[in-house]
């Protein structure tokens, strides 16, 4: 990644930083880490990392597993000074303050306990004294404004995925299994230009497809399913989200119904949201058009989240959040009708909030789809 634009980034957190009253800060998050330094499919499980950064440097501790991948993808003109001295990252952060003499030094909400007590146990070893603010979501609230670099990221992987689902359509049949879709669709998208998959497939059917995020089995698909497949590539680190769902055969009566309903929510959301839009706001606008079918107490969970280096990130379109949206993030609208025992109903698209409305990155249709 180009590192004038990690420079951008690394330029608007020190703004905040100086607004914050912070003098330094402690990172540890992947996420956190990755859109700072722009070094990409170098992150992953380990929490391996720790960057220690000020108005003037940028300090990074990794291990021998990742340094020689962070020296290539940061190149020589890097920014970011790196080592990987074998010494405990606590101490580490320590002896950075002390050289430093800085005094306020902020900390992510997402540090574990256990490191954060190993730190104020080095720092009292060492007779430094700091105050360890949290930072409240500093990093995830910036990272909300998309560049276009994400954009790029994110419009490719998309592109994937919705080949995914055309190439579905030509796998799906009764008599095979909710596994085999899974094993079909994950392979196509792996061989196919994604760098890894957004998060575990979901490819459920009939009574199973009633629930949100359930679990794909051995059950056969029968003739008069109704066949809910949620999925995405990643690509570069940037993830997607898709979600349709499909019908083994001519639908019911019920099953047109609800899909329809389902389809009219959020494209009643697409077709209005807006920078400035309220999550919770947006959330009840779906929510309104599915009890008005009286279906209302079978949509239960959120309407839709961000989209980035993290498959659920800020901000998000439920009841519980109500911040506005800004220009340029990047937003899933997927409300869902799922009815115990029946069939469950899932429509899915995401993209860009701009000041001329919704970009969306997914280009499948929404029409019902029987096979």
């Amino acid at each position: 990644m180009a590192e004038s634009v990690c420079a951008g980034r690394v330029c608007r957190f020190r703004k905040l930083m100086a607004q914050r009253g912070y003098d330094a800060v402690i990172l540890r998050n992947n996420p956190d880490l990755r859109w700072l330094t722009g070094s990409e499919r170098t992150f992953d499980f380990e929490l391996a990392h720790t960057a220690f950064i000020t108005q003037d440097d940028l300090f990074l501790h990794t291990d021998s597993r990742y340094y020689n991948t962070f020296k290539t993808k940061l190149g020589k003109d890097t920014s970011w000074i790196i080592d990987m001295d074998t010494i405990d990252p606590a101490l580490w952060v320590a002896q950075h303050i002390y050289q430093t003499k800085v005094r306020v030094v902020a900390v992510e909400d997402t540090l574990a306990l256990s490191f954060f007590d190993n730190l104020h146990a080095r720092l009292y070893d060492l007779s430094i004294s700091c105050d360890t603010p949290r930072m409240h979501g500093d990093i995830a609230d910036l990272r909300m404004v998309k560049d276009q670099a994400e954009v790029d990221a994110m419009k490719h992987a998309q592109s994937i995925t919705d080949a995914g689902f055309t190439h579905m359509l030509n796998f799906v049949a009764v008599g095979k299994t909710e596994l085999e879709l899974r094993v079909e669709l994950d392979n196509f998208m792996l061989s196919h230009g994604a760098d890894a998959l957004a998060f575990d497939t979901i490819t459920i059917s009939g009574p199973n497809g009633a629930n949100p995020h359930g679990q794909p089995s051995d059950r056969v698909l029968q003739k008069g399913d109704m066949v809910v497949m949620d999925f995405g590539a990643a690509w570069h680190d940037y993830h997607t989200d898709m979600t349709r769902t499909v019908c083994m055969g001519t639908p019911s009566e019920e099953q047109q119904l609800v899909y329809d309903t389902v389809r009219r929510a959020q494209k009643a959301v697409e077709d209005t949201v807006m920078p400035g839009d309220i999550g919770s706001d947006m959330h009840k606008r779906a929510l309104a058009i599915i009890e008005k079918e009286g279906y209302g107490e079978y949509f239960k969970h959120g309407l839709g989240h961000g989209v980035g280096l993290e498959i659920h990130e800020r901000p998000f379109l439920a009841l519980t959040y109500t911040k506005p949206l800004p220009e340029n993030s990047v937003v899933t609208v997927e409300p869902g009708i799922y009815l115990p025992g029946k069939f469950g109903v899932r429509i899915e698209d995401f993209g860009l909030v701009t000041a001329n409305g919704f970009e969306l990155f997914t280009q499948s249709t929404h029409d019902l789809i029987c096979l």
